[in-house]
This record gives structure tokens, sequence and C-alpha cells, in this order.
């Protein structure tokens, strides 16, 4: 079997159990939902993931240490995962393919040559890296530290990009994963730069590789020590430069092999009519370059970005005292400064959410913290649920923690703790039903989860428009008015009473001319004559006790109020920060 068959069965074996494990990351316990299988394993296996949070938060999270076979498997093979493993490399590959069909030999020739701007991959390597690392730098007791390595991280990108865009399009007509359409802000940018990058292949093949991924310059530092590489048994030979013409990595293996940019994609080896071109442990008889085509001015330009980006981003304050009380982050969230040393911005929280509360942060939300997980209540089927703790035993880097469900409801050992609180609910009595219109509403208060409930209401009435009337008589339970007519059935809703001489009863049907009472009118409503009595309405107008509270969002989510909810949870209060407490202890 041919080398180059051996590498696309690779590649299609590894492409598909990628979009296996993003399928089976979806709550639930069918064998084709998340039951144990190890949905992390390709960010697990990606060393600039482990080598990010390495940096950032000086240890290593347990599951990240499969990144250490990666790395000494390209220190004897060189850049393997790029050509053999990476689903987003083989989707590039693919389309690249698709794109050279049709072309003449000098022009598919001159796609694959070297380009200078494959070494931009390695200015960006350094800015990601040295934002990492700039915790020398410190503005307000905050270090100016910030893992965004998950923004042109390949693996990342491509597992967002399944997670928030390509399965919810599936689902949206073939319900392929989820029964229901779910929905994700933002996923027109992370759509739009996941198919440029795709499409950019057509233009230049593997234009992601070879001039932006970050990983694939990782391992194109790591490859230059690897014990088996491409090259020529001997420098002479025919200059038919057929080993150029399908080369993945633009590595120039007709001249002077650059040994950072192969890919390891064998077709040299398949094309090569002499066989002179070969993969052993000696180097190329025909000369290699050993390291990446870097500038001094340019290395240095890329490390001064990487260093004064963050202290930049952060010098508005928005982790200190003018942080945003609006970005409230899933259970379990480390504090926002130690939660962006870690956190890649995969989407796999997202995906696992069973009630597609968890929504990736847009622009709005600073920069800094683009695409990371956010609570929205007003998308999905409920807020967020009190036994669910699924995003935290998926997050691949524990910038969700793991909790128990007893930790997070407080319960058992931790009853003394209290709850997990993500913040707390607020209600705006100038939307609130009760409180701004007089017009009864408790489901906020009907469906708050806590128990004792959160939120408990106050007790008032209040006389409707218009609601004084004269009554010309009464009969048994009936009510008969005088000059007045009602919209038939409009107050036997159990909400409405009629109120005269400081007595209430409650309304339970009317007609045009007529109120039917619960029970018979007191004794004082029946002497001879006319009599005023008014309409009145009772309202529960909410409230919440913050001590009670944990900012589950279930109440902002079935608020009546279509629009800007009435009630709506802040992250005030919120466990993970002892400054963001709303209560004075």
């Amino acid at each position: 079997m041919k080398i180059t068959t051996v590498r696309r069965i690779s590649q299609i074996f590894f492409f598909i159990l990628f979009l296996w494990f993003c399928i089976a990351a979806t709550f639930g316990e069918s064998f084709r939902q998340l039951r144990g299988w190890p949905v992390n394993w390709f960010l697990q296996l990606d060393p600039l993931v482990a080598l990010g949070n390495l940096i950032t938060t000086r240890t290593l999270y347990a599951g990240l240490a499969w990144a250490g076979a990666t790395v000494a498997l390209t220190l004897v093979l060189g850049r393997f995962f790029c050509g053999w493993v990476c689903p987003f490399g083989s989707m590039h590959h693919f389309v690249g393919y698709l794109g050279s069909r049709g072309r003449r030999t000098v022009a598919k020739i001159e796609a694959n040559r070297y380009r200078s701007a494959q070494k931009i991959k390695y200015y960006i390597l350094t800015v990601l890296l040295l934002a990492a690392a700039a915790q020398i730098f410190r503005l307000d007791g905050i270090a100016a530290a910030s893992l965004q390595t998950g923004l042109l991280d390949p693996i990342p990108l491509v597992t967002r990009s399944v997670n928030l865009v390509l399965l919810p399009l599936a689902d949206s007509s073939a319900h392929l994963v989820t029964t229901g359409q779910r929905h994700y802000g933002g996923a027109w940018l992370i759509g739009t730069i996941f198919f440029a990058a795709l499409l950019l292949n057509l233009v230049i093949p593997r234009f992601y590789c070879r001039i932006i991924c970050p990983l694939g310059a990782l391992y194109g530092v790591i490859g230059r020590f690897a014990l088996w590489r491409i090259g020529k048994k001997q420098a002479e030979c025919s200059e038919c430069r057929l080993c150029d013409l399908h080369c993945e990595g633009a590595c120039s293996p007709a001249e002077k092999i650059r040994v950072p940019e192969c890919v390891l994609c064998m077709n040299c080896l398949h094309t090569c009519r002499d066989g002179l071109v070969g993969y052993h442990t000696f180097r190329s008889a025909a000369g290699e370059i050993a390291s990446p085509d870097l500038s001094r001015r340019g290395f240095v330009v890329a490390s001064v970005c990487g260093v004064a980006a963050l202290p930049l981003l952060r010098i508005n304050g928005a982790l200190d005292r003018n942080w945003d009380p609006a970005l409230v982050r899933p259970p379990g969230s480390l504090a926002e400064p130690e939660f962006l040393d870690r956190c890649i911005k995969c989407g796999q929280c997202a995906r696992v959410c069973p009630t597609n509360v968890i929504q990736p942060a847009e622009w709005d939300r600073r920069i800094e913290a683009l695409w990371t997980p956010v609570l929205n209540f007003r998308t999905g089927s409920s807020g967020c649920q009190m036994n669910c703790t699924a995003c935290g035993h998926i997050c691949p880097t524990a910038a969700i923690r793991p909790l128990s469900p007893e930790e997070k409801l407080g319960r058992g050992t931790f009853e003394k703790r209290g709850p997990i609180r993500i913040g707390t609910a607020f209600v705006d009595r100038t939307r609130c039903l009760p409180w701004a219109m007089d017009r009864p509403c408790i489901v906020c208060q009907e469906n708050c989860p806590v128990s004792p409930k959160a939120i408990f209401v106050k007790e008032s009435f209040a006389t409707v428009r218009g609601g004084n009337f004269e009554a010309a008589g009464i009969s048994g339970s009936t009510v008969e008015l005088k000059n007045r007519a009602l919209v038939p059935d409009r107050f036997g809703t159990g909400d409405y009473f009629v109120s005269a001489e400081g007595e209430r009863r409650r309304i339970v049907s009317n007609s045009e001319k007529t109120i039917t009472l619960d029970q018979a009118p007191p004794s004082a409503w029946t002497t001879p004559g006319p009599r005023d009595m008014e309409l009145q309405v009772r309202l529960q107008a909410p409230q919440v006790d913050p001590e009670r509270c944990t900012g589950c969002g279930i109440c902002e989510h079935e608020c009546p109020v279509s629009g800007l909810r009435a009630i709506r949870v802040s992250a005030e209060g919120e466990s993970r920060h002892r400054k963001h407490s709303l209560l004075l202890k």
C-alpha cells in the first residue's frame, strides 16, 4: 500500500473520530451522547493548549498531559500531526485538492512554492505566547496575562466552528444531534472565519496551515529537531520538480528543503520518478533550511505587540472596579483573571449545555473575552438548571471547574458555604407588569426553583383605570351595573375584586351589565339605594431575596415581557469573586 494512501486513511479516520466526539459532546445518556466518550481528546493532544495554560497558570491540568505524547512523536517523526491527524488540516487539504483540479502543472508548482508570508504564523505564535507570559506587568494588582491562543489555534477553532455553527445548522433541518434548534450569538462571525479559511485554499493550498496557523508554527519549531525527516538521497536530480507539484507544506523539497514547513504529506515520495526523495534519519543531501525564515525586526515587533497587548486592553480596569456586571459566567467558573488564563474558547461548554443558555461572548463583551462562555437567559429552553454541572465536567482546561450537585446546591458538607451563586436577579420596576402597569403577574415567583423561593411577592390592591361605578342593584351574588358596560369575561381571572364599604369580594365572571362574585356580598352592600363601588385588581409585586437567589436565570427566561425582561440577572453577588459581593457581611 502506498504511503500516501495510508496518510489519507489516517486523515479520514481522525476526521470522522473528531466529528463523532463533537456529536457525542451532547448532554444525555444514550450511546451517542456524553457517556464516557473522550470528547476533549483532540484538544488535549494540542501542545499549544497545554503550553498556553502552563505559561498562564504555571500548572498543567492533568488531561493536557496528552500533549506530551504529541510533542514526543513530533521530535521523532516530524510534523506528523498537521498532515496525518489534524481535522482542520484535513479539511484544508481536501478543499485545496478540489481547487487544484484542472490546473496546469506549472500553475500547481507556482501555487505550492514557498512564500515569505509563511513566516507570519511564527510572529502570530510569538504574539500569543508572550501575551500569555506577560505576567510581569501589573495594573492595579491584576496580572496582565491572558490566554488568547484559542482565537487562532486550529483545534479550538475547528471545535468551536463545528459545535456552534455546523452542528446547529444540521440540527435545524435533520435534527442530527438535538430535537430542537439551538441558537448561538455571534455564530455568523465564527462561521465567516471558518468558511473564509477553507475557501482561501482555492487560491493557495493549505493557506491557513502555511501562513496563519500558530500550532503549525509550534510544530515547525519542534519538528526542526526531529529524528526522521524528508530529504533527498543525493543532491543531483533531473529537476523535474514533480516533488513540488503536490507539496502540502510548500517546503521546497526539490531544493533545500525547509524542515519547519514540511507537514509529512508524503506526496513527494510518491511523485519522485527516480526515487531520490525519501523519509530517513539523515539530512537531505541537497541541504536543509532548519530554522524559520524570521527577521530580527519582525521578531522584535511581534514580541513588543505580545507584551503590550494585554496591558493596553486592560488599562480600562475591566477586571477591577470597571468590571462588567452583565457578563455572567457559568457556575464553577474561576475568578475572571484566572478564567481568562485558562479558557481556550473551544465552545465545548456551550455545546453540552442542555438548555442552550451558555453562549459565546460577542464583541460587546470586550475583545479579550471574545467567544468565551457567558450566560444569556433569553435563549434556549430555560435558565441554568439547578442539578446540572455538565459544563464544568467537559471543560478541557478547568476554566470552569467541575462541581458536584451537592456543592452547586450547597448541601451536605457544603451547607455552611451555601450554594454556588452566578449572580443575582433584579426586578426592573419600570417594566414589571405589577409594578409599572397594574397588571397581575407572578410568573417569575412561580418558576423560581429555589426552596424556600428567592422571589417573594408583596400583595396590594389598586383600583383599575376607570374602575369606579354605581351599582343599580344586587341579587344574590350578582351585582347589576348602572350606566356602565364592561367587556364580557374581562375580570373573571381571579385577580379582580369589587370593593365597597371597606369590604372586597372576588369576581368570578362578568357580562356587559353584571358582575358575578365568588360569594354573597356583605349585608352593608344590600341596603336599598344606589351604591358607589370600585373594580380593583390584586397585585403581587415580586421582590428578590438576595440571600437566597443563586442567579439561575429561570425567572428571566420565563418572564412574559418579551423584549427587555422585567427581571434580569446580573453578576453581582457571584461566588467566584468576593469583590463582586452584593451584600455587606
